[in-house]
């Protein structure tokens, strides 16, 4: 949950290229993102694109629980939405759109958020579950530093202490 009298950034600087920015409210550009099937397996364990609603309900929930922030990234001189996560105690789920994989992002803003959760005094992070066959994401969360603390039929659950 989101801690009382914490202010949430309206950015969160992580490089020249690349940086978090608050929710706003404003994110119809995502709804392509989850129309990628694949995309939608990885974060949900389901091939069912998102609907506009869903999307909408998706990240009020997100909002209302934790620190919500979209992915920016420099392009053309332009900071340009490429993907989202969000960060509370039990979890932080990180969306970014395909063109955008497999450049290191993920690891960079998952370090910055870590960074970010020290400076509110936390003393550990969660990641929920990840599913079995996103190696993607188990690989990413492992070289950040986060540890494998339990397994079951659907997926890994784990925890870092900071």
């Amino acid at each position: 949950m989101p801690m009382e009298g914490v202010q949430q950034p309206e950015i969160l600087a992580i490089d020249d290229e690349l940086r978090l920015r608050k929710f706003d409210n404003e994110f119809a550009f995502a709804l392509e993102w989850y129309q990628d099937l694949e995309l939608v397996k990885l974060v949900d364990g389901v091939d069912v694109p998102y609907s506009e609603d869903k999307l909408e309900r998706m990240y009020c929930y997100l909002d209302r629980i934790g620190e919500l922030y979209f992915i920016e990234k420099k392009l053309d001189d332009v900071w340009t939405p490429v993907g989202d996560v969000c960060m509370w105690k039990t979890d932080m789920p990180i969306t970014i759109s395909r063109p955008f994989w497999k450049q290191g992002i993920g690891k960079r803003c998952t370090l910055r958020l870590l960074k970010r959760a020290k400076e509110l005094g936390w003393q550990n992070c969660f990641v929920n579950e990840i599913y079995h066959y996103n190696i993607g994401s188990q690989r990413l969360f492992e070289c950040c530093g986060f540890r494998l603390y339990e397994e079951n039929e659907a997926g890994k659950r784990y925890r870092i202490e900071l």
